[in-house]
């Protein structure tokens, strides 16, 4: 990929989730490139100033409400983008986690729960690539970008919904890049490991070691020696959104400091720190 300002010039980009954490910085680095933005959230105070902040770059950006897992939202938000931008280049399917839902025995969960966990994981996912797809495939360019995580490569201890869709979201990456190979359009999965995101995402809690995970209190037991940032995951999406990854389709990047290569969280942590040899 080439340096310098511009690469995504002209270029229109959505982002589910777009205006706080990974999204926002995903929002950013391709908006420092030149790209026109559209920032969706269910609450607009959640993206309105992302959405300015990113206009003062000089490009256009556009703040929509949009819940996911609601199919007609999707569609009305695509529409919009549509007329108020006049295209859709990229598609970044950030959004999911459903917060206060903790693991616990499957016995447990209620119906609702299941769908809740299902929907805004995996289903808001396929109504948006589902809304975007013809339009990508009819104008043979457009790269998808689905976020996933590293609980949808492996099991977490009582973590049913957010797993299953995970683990959804990368066969959806894959299916899709099968069905528009031919038709230029890129689709691949980023599985962020642990990112700390509490100076792009106020509310958020500190990453800390907890359920499900291994990270350790100061992210020791990650193999980089720390956890990881919003930026971490933004250059990682900028590439995955520009030309140069044009023969990139399929794929999985995994974006976690070496976690999966070690002893990635399993919902069982380790007693004491481990020592090398």
């Amino acid at each position: 990929m080439t340096s310098g300002k511009g690469r995504l010039a002209g270029k229109v980009a959505i982002i589910t989730g777009g205006g706080t954490g990974l999204g926002k910085a995903m929002s950013q680095a391709l908006a420092e490139e030149g790209a026109n933005i559209v920032v969706t959230s269910r609450r607009l105070e959640a993206i309105e100033p992302t959405a300015r902040q990113l206009s003062e770059l000089g490009i256009k950006a556009l703040a929509i409400s949009t819940d996911v897992t609601n199919s007609q939202q999707v569609n009305q938000m695509v529409d919009r983008t549509l007329s108020e931008m006049g295209r859709i280049d990229i598609l970044i399917n950030n959004a999911g986690l459903v917060r206060g839902q903790r693991p616990k025995p499957i016995w447990e969960i209620a119906d609702e729960e299941w769908r809740l966990g299902i929907d805004t994981n995996l289903s808001g996912a396929f109504y948006c690539c589902r809304a975007v797809g013809k339009h990508l495939v009819d104008q043979k360019s457009g790269k998808v970008i689905n976020v996933a995580s590293g609980f949808g490569l492996r099991g977490g201890r009582n973590d049913y919904m957010y797993c299953c869709a995970k683990g959804g979201t990368v066969q959806l990456t894959r299916t899709l890049a099968i069905s528009w190979a031919q038709d230029n359009v890129q689709v691949n999965t980023i599985v962020p490991g642990f990112v700390d995101t509490s100076e792009w995402q106020p509310e958020a809690p500190p990453v800390r070691m907890g359920q499900g995970g291994m990270g350790g209190p100061k992210g020791e037991f990650i193999p980089v020696g720390r956890f990881g940032v919003p930026p971490d995951i933004g250059s990682l999406g900028l590439f995955l959104a520009s030309d140069a990854s044009d023969y990139v389709t399929g794929g999985l990047f995994i974006a976690d400091g070496g976690g999966m290569a070690g002893c990635g969280p399993t919902g069982y942590a380790p007693i004491i720190a481990m020592e090398g040899e």
